[in-house]
């Protein structure tokens, strides 16, 4: 099939890296590996930061004007995809792009991870949540991400249409050599962490962080820091410069070997919906120790691949660290079932099978549609 595709919460060309800009990008790369062609349809942000209904009504003013350009141009070139996929929908990023086309051309409308927060059905965001509300209405198929978002979706909408297909990643960009060297010079357990530097839930993660270590102060470890952004100046201070290294942002393609050369990834994920770099991390043969909240337990395999607790609990986030500093064998052990989980059930291959019956369920459950409504 030949999909259009948008990605209204953070285009695949955004010059700031996040995880969400990552699942774009491979959403693509597993649509190529399973034999659909892929148009960017359009880079257009409707994300703010900021809600209202004056801010509402612009964004949306700018986007159909979008999409009426698309239109023009899908026309005068003879060229309409077979179906629409936006990635990532929810109140502060709703599309009208691709429901517009998608009701112009009469063409299925899919949307890959969406989440719903019923709390904004009033304030500043009632008119983003209504506007999402009315995209996942006339999608033939929508796919959650986690299983917290799915039970969510549940509320609006029917079985046949919502899928659960879990995360992936590009495996092979991982796989570099196993025998570079874990641990520190010194005998020290070697802790990664990875994580932008920004104000709010991300400097939240870092402060758990940070109160968690000094809990097991006493012990015989080392902290990587990756990352970078304007809470920095507030961030380091938190932590003993000691045992800590700051080295800022990594380029992907070293990222690699930056896990593999440490025994543990450690991320308390304040409210993050599965964060991307527990998959990374699992996938370079690291066991993670994180925060039990919203998709993480459905990528991590905890007590297997992983040791988890609750969300911005320092003290038990300490007491994992520890379990793991102190027993070699079963932080090695977790390490090789954390290479088995990603390969087994997050790889870019699953994801593009999982992509693929998407888009068939969709076109089937468009046609469906058709003969119900006699052809309109």
């Amino acid at each position: 099939m030949k999909v259009a595709f948008t990605a209204p919460m953070k285009p695949i060309d955004h010059p700031v890296p996040s995880g969400d800009r990552t699942m774009g990008r491979l959403i693509v790369r597993a649509l190529h590996l399973a034999g659909h062609e892929v148009e960017i349809a359009s880079t257009f942000r409707s994300w703010r930061a900021e809600g209202g209904e004056d801010v509402t009504r612009d964004v949306k003013e700018l986007a159909l004007a979008e999409a009426k350009a698309i239109a023009e141009r899908w026309i005068e070139h003879s060229d309409v995809p077979d179906v629409f996929l936006t990635y990532h929908l929810y109140h502060k990023a709703p599309d009208w792009i691709g429901p517009y086309l998608c009701a112009k051309f009469n063409i299925p409308y899919v949307v890959v991870e969406a989440s719903r927060a019923p709390k904004r059905q009033a304030g500043n965001w009632a008119l983003g949540f209504n506007a999402a509300d009315a995209a996942l209405a006339q999608a033939s198929q929508v796919v959650a991400l986690t299983k917290s978002d799915a039970q969510c979706l549940k509320e609006v909408l029917n079985e046949d249409v919502l899928t659960v297909l879990p995360p992936f990643l590009e495996t092979a960009k991982f796989e570099v050599s196993h025998s570079v060297t874990k641990g520190s010079a010194d005998g020290k357990i070697r802790l990664l962490c990875a994580g932008m530097m920004r104000e709010g839930d991300k400097q939240f993660s870092y402060m758990v962080l940070a109160a968690a270590l000094k809990q097991i102060a006493d012990l015989p470890w080392r902290l990587t820091i990756a990352g970078d952004g304007p809470a920095r100046g507030e961030i380091e201070p938190l932590f003993d410069r000691e045992r800590t290294e700051f080295v800022g942002l990594i380029p992907w393609q070293e990222m690699p070997r930056l896990y593999r050369s440490h025994d543990i990834f450690v991320w308390p994920a304040i409210r993050e919906a599965f964060g991307f770099v527990f998959l990374e991390a699992q996938s370079c043969g690291l066991p993670v120790v994180g925060g039990r909240v919203f998709g993480v337990p459905d990528i991590v395999e905890e007590g297997t691949s992983g040791l988890l607790s609750d969300e911005g609990d320092a003290s038990a986030l300490a007491q994992n660290l520890m379990s793991l500093i102190k027993n070699t064998h079963k932080r090695e052990n977790m390490g090789l079932a954390a290479i088995e989980n990603i390969h087994k059930n997050h790889s870019l291959e699953a994801g593009a099978r999982g992509l693929d019956r998407v888009l068939n369920a969709a076109l089937e459950h468009h046609q469906f549609k058709r003969r119900v409504h006699g052809g309109r």
